[in-house]
């Protein structure tokens, strides 16, 4: 068995949920301890059940001390299983975050896997699910995942209902090189709302635009879902920002009391910093792309602009299941991380 202090590093739900799929890729045991300590209500909340459940089920899993606040489980693994499956997450949990968990487990099993997730689609501190589908998803691919997103429909804080069907094939994985992007050939807006005044979504879109003056001109798609695409109301922003070797995104989630012009101003200025710093993932692809870059074995690199907590923790869980480690070279404006062959360790940290 492995025991893991949940309280390291980060220390919130993406360790949790990254040292599940692990295990269950790996077939390895674990111990989660003191899982999200540090966090104000600390514990297991309703999304981290959804995520933990959905991985024990798609490896007919054992696992203990799966209940609303717990700070303990194990999860006993077995064979990753090929199959159709539906996971609710209950309330608005991110249906994005759960797929990042079980979207590893899913290439591990030996035939085609689907599910369909119930949950939040575009809710805050989570990938809104365009960029899911605009750049992670491209990304994936460049790796040799084969795999499919679709939204089947919209769902929001607080009342979640929203609906995302995910395919995925056995694929071959493949180090990549994702050091130079290349120059910058094309940039997307998508900007939608559901059960809100259409003014909304154009006005976020208007406002990325300005921010985005002196580079090509973006290619601005707005959606306005009514009650048949979505439940409650809602609505997002992302950006999705084409090189000749790579993509980049950044987005922002509506919420109430914000005005649309600064959520999209926003995502406009972290992407404009994206691409400035020459580097050839943002910030949130270099920490969701690890797992998958070290299940391919040594030999990726990639540049991003800053290391995030999330990415060093992850880097940190990762190398005590797989038998690689993360080298990080830091320059001004850039940090270069190498995947490389390492011995396993297995001893506690």
């Amino acid at each position: 068995m492995i025991e893991i202090d949940g309280s390291t590093g980060e220390g919130g739900g993406q360790l949790l949920r990254t040292a599940v799929a692990l295990s269950a890729i790996t077939g390895r045991r674990i111990r989660v301890v003191r899982i999200r300590a540090r966090r104000e209500r600390p514990g297991l909340a309703a999304q981290h059940l959804a995520a933990v459940r959905a991985v024990g089920a798609l490896c007919n899993a054992r696992v203990d001390g799966l209940e609303a606040g717990s700070q303990t489980i194990e999860f006993d693994p077995g064979a990753p299983r090929a199959g159709t499956h539906v996971f609710e997450v209950g309330t608005a949990g991110s249906v994005t975050l759960v797929l990042q968990a079980l979207m590893p487990v899913m290439l591990a099993a030996p035939g085609r896997t689907t599910v369909r997730v119930v949950g939040g689609t575009d809710v805050r501190a989570a990938p809104p699910f365009d960029y899911l589908r605009g750049v992670l998803l491209p990304l994936l691919h460049r790796i040799g995942v084969r795999a499919r997103v679709e939204v089947v429909r919209r769902g929001y804080y607080p009342r979640g209902g929203g609906e995302v069907e995910c395919e995925v094939e056995p694929s071959t994985l493949q180090s990549v090189d994702l050091v130079d992007p290349g120059p910058l050939a094309s940039i997307e807006a998508f900007s939608h709302v559901a059960n809100l005044p259409a003014h909304i979504a154009q006005r976020m879109a208007s406002a990325a635009r300005e921010a985005l003056a002196g580079l090509p001109e973006p290619l601005v798609r707005v959606a306005v879902h009514g009650p048949e695409q979505a439940v409650g109301p809602g609505g997002a922003i992302v950006l999705v920002a084409r090189t000749s070797r790579s993509v980049l995104g950044a987005g922002r989630v509506a919420q109430r009391g914000v005005p649309a012009e600064r959520l999209g101003a926003e995502a406009a200025a972290e992407l404009r910093g994206d691409l400035a710093s020459r580097a050839a993932l943002d910030t949130h692809a270099a920490d969701q792309l690890l797992v998958h870059l070290a299940l391919a074995g040594a030999g990726s690199r990639f540049t991003t602009r800053a290391i995030t907590s999330h990415a060093s923790t992850a880097m940190w869980l990762i190398e005590r299941f797989l038998p690689v480690r993360f080298e990080v070279d830091r320059q001004s404006s850039l940090a270069t991380v190498s995947v490389v062959a390492a011995p396993l360790e297995t001893a506690p940290p």
